[in-house]
């Protein structure tokens, strides 16, 4: 109807106005439909008028629609496919289902490399959600009936629900018709992921239908806010003084099923419209009392053009005193510049303008939708996409309170192909079946499936071998499972920076580090002794033992431990923000808190591993084929070279940085330790076991 009339240039009346004077449109609003906007604006773009859009996305490929008149109200729909990822990575849903209307094949062809690039499978792609009138539904009867039992029948959980205002009257009735055909046991819930077009939109024998199988749907909708006084204006309104507005008629007739006296229309309804009825009352399907994304574009839409008129008016009257007459000149086309660079603040307090490609920077609501036995529903505001967000965290989702449909008894629901495979077997891909779906089958014998713990257990495995035993097995074991935790201690500088961690920061890594440098130590001394205790009539002897080795690394830690308890008792680290490294941005980081006890951990750790360094290197010659100190010379060489060049490099490094290259340190330092003392001793147990024996423990020079 909006858009009749707006064809219709030289009448004087368009629907609930009256404009006896103004016979020029100056703007059109309106398109919940991407064809029908697009058609229009072919044509309003050949008399400049500018057309903004309240529901459908701006056409992504720029040859459907040349017009510069063209003003979306929505966001880009790049962002909601961006969103879809985000969500179905946040909860781990991998195998997911698609169902779309039948012009949704370009959604599909989008969504599709997205899903793929992040290891995201579909089940199945359905585009038969067809939108049509009532009697074709019987026809298409049996094939919504068997698209309804392929989707129960699958194993994924989640399904991604794409189409236009009208898709959503399809998937009610394919999801009713379905229930009613297909009687299961137990209660089969899906997950719907519904996209920003898509709405509760109900027709009048819909109404009171159920709403349980939507229970825990996820929506995407147009950002919206609260308008002060939209409630009250709709508990207002009554049929009766509508002053000739007779789409609230239309509206009341609908949702009452009732009719008026003397209605020309021809509807069945159960009795008479007396106007008295209260819109409050009636269930969420049929009529919902808070504004949604679409009325919240709407709303913007009209502000924009006034505010846009306001400001054409208030440069003309700033060189000219004639305002009446040049009312009657305005002409569409001089509307653009004013309506491209309008920027205000709405009644919800929220900045409106528009970007480069005259597209509103709103963003996307995600909620999350709760049904109650008397087909009322409300919708959850859970998460946010896009908009004015901070750089970093475009996507925001708070699940704790989430409700899920009840055959999930409030537990997240798990979508993949396939589970994780148990340890002890690996995965094998299925033929003919995407990459997400597999078979577990037994590794092969002699194999194992962890490959970060695979250095530990190949010790363990031969801990009776000569090689192991001549190494201070216990010593050995400690010290693996220490380099293990090293490489796990970026994980907590990965981590936001809170009260916790960061002070687990420094100290994890200070005691960590100073456990495995003292293991080595502990090893590089028995090594030395063991040969100093072969000479007859040596004192040394008593001496050599596991108990040597344990008070090395328990005295060399505990000093490490003093001075971390003094750095808590004194000038513990703490949250900080960061004002001044980087021009415009703010960075949130870990403060030290003391500078220089932070560097004593790091003094005394290189103390130790100075010492390591120094004795292993004048034992490397020792005459033994599983002498260690050859190995743990390099692997000092190399640890000390990392945090000797790390000092210069952290001291000259700025805000997030600071965190990289200490991360880094870590790392190489982790890997050198783990590579040059271990690599050799799995080299023999593995590719040469015939070193691996007692005749070969004792080589004289």
């Amino acid at each position: 109807m909006t858009y009749w009339a707006a064809l219709n240039f030289p009448s004087t009346l368009i629907p609930n106005y009256k404009c006896n004077i103004q016979r020029h449109l100056v703007a059109v609003i309106g398109g919940l439909d991407l064809d029908t906007s697009i058609y229009l604006a072919n044509i309003l773009g050949i008399y400049k008028i500018p057309q903004l859009t309240y529901g459908s996305f701006a056409p992504e490929d720029p040859g459907q629609s040349q017009s510069t008149s063209f003003y979306s109200m929505v966001p880009n729909e790049a962002h909601q496919h961006t969103g879809i990822v985000e969500l179905l990575l946040h909860f781990g849903w991998t195998w997911v289902g698609l169902l779309a209307a039948e012009s949704g094949e370009r959604f599909i062809q989008t969504l599709k490399p997205l899903l793929s690039q992040k290891g995201i499978c579909l089940a199945f792609a359905e585009t038969n959600l067809k939108t049509t009138h009532l009697a074709a539904y019987y026809a298409m009867y049996f094939q919504l009936v068997q698209i309804y039992q392929a989707i129960l029948e699958s194993k994924a959980k989640v399904v991604v629900v794409y189409g236009g205002t009208k898709s959503m009257l399809t998937l009610r009735t394919m999801v009713a018709l379905g229930e009613m055909e297909i009687v299961t046991q137990i209660s089969v819930g899906k997950v719907w992921i519904l996209t920003a077009q898509l709405d509760f939109t109900a027709l009048s024998h819909q109404m009171n239908w159920d709403m349980q199988a939507f229970q825990g749907s996820l929506s995407f909708s147009v950002h919206s806010n609260v308008v002060q006084g939209f409630k009250f204006f709709l508990e207002a309104q009554k049929p009766i003084e509508a002053n000739g507005n007779g789409f609230v008629k239309q509206i009341w007739a609908q949702v009452f099923l009732c009719s008026f006296p003397n209605s020309s229309t021809e509807e069945q309804a159960s009795g008479t419209c007396t106007g008295e009825e209260k819109l409050e009352n009636l269930p969420s399907s049929a009529f919902e009392m808070t504004m949604s994304g679409h009325s919240y574009s709407l709303y913007t839409a009209v502000y924009a053009i006034a505010h846009a008129l306001h400001a054409m008016f208030l440069s003309r009257t700033k060189y000219r005193g004639v305002v009446e007459e040049e009312r009657q000149e305005l002409q569409p086309w001089q509307l653009h510049p004013f309506l491209r660079s309008v920027s205000f603040n709405n009644s919800a307090g929220e900045t409106v303008s528009f970007s480069a490609n005259r597209e509103v920077e709103a963003g996307f609501d995600i909620t999350n939708l709760v049904t109650f036995p008397n087909n009322s529903f409300m919708r959850v505001k859970v998460g946010r996409l896009g908009g004015e967000a901070v750089p970093g965290q475009e996507f925001t989702l708070d699940d704790n309170g989430m409700v899920w449909h009840r055959s999930f008894h409030q537990v997240s629901p798990l979508s993949v192909c396939n589970p994780s495979c148990p340890p002890g077997s690996r995965k094998e891909k299925k033929e003919g079946e995407p990459f997400c779906c597999y078979d577990c089958v037994p590794c092969p014998q002699g194999k194992i499936s962890s490959q970060k713990v695979v250095v530990l257990v190949i010790f363990i495995k031969h801990q009776d071998t000569p090689i192991v035993r001549a190494n201070n097995r216990d010593l050995t074991y400690t010290l693996l499972t220490f380099l293990l935790l090293c490489f796990l201690c970026p994980l907590i500088f990965l981590s936001p920076p809170e009260r916790v961690s960061c002070l687990l920061r420094q100290m994890a890594f200070g005691l960590v580090f100073t456990v495995t440098v003292s293991c080595v130590l502990a090893k590089t001394i028995t090594v030395v002794l063991a040969f100093v205790a072969t000479k007859p009539g040596s004192r040394v002897r008593k001496w050599v033992g596991k108990r040597l080795a344990s008070s090395i690394v328990f005295s060399c830690s505990l000093i490490q431990v003093g001075i971390c308890t003094v750095w808590l008792g004194t000038s513990p680290p703490f949250p900080d923000s960061d004002m001044h490294s980087v021009m415009r941005e703010i960075i949130l980081g870990c403060n030290e808190g003391s500078v220089a006890l932070f560097y004593c951990v790091l003094g005394y750790m290189g103390f130790l591993a100075i010492f390591s360094f120094v004795v292993a290197f004048f034992a490397r010659k020792l005459p033994d084929s599983f002498n260690e100190a050859k190995f743990i010379t390099f692997s000092m060489l190399l640890f000390c070279s990392v945090w000797i060049s790390f000092v210069p490099v952290y001291l000259s490094t700025k805000g997030k940085y600071m965190v990289a290259v200490e991360i880094f340190s870590i790392l190489a330092s982790s890997a050198g330790l783990l590579g040059s003392i271990f690599a050799p001793k799995c080299y023999i147990i593995v590719l040469r076991p015939d070193l691996n024996c007692k005749e070969k423990l004792i080589k004289k020079k």
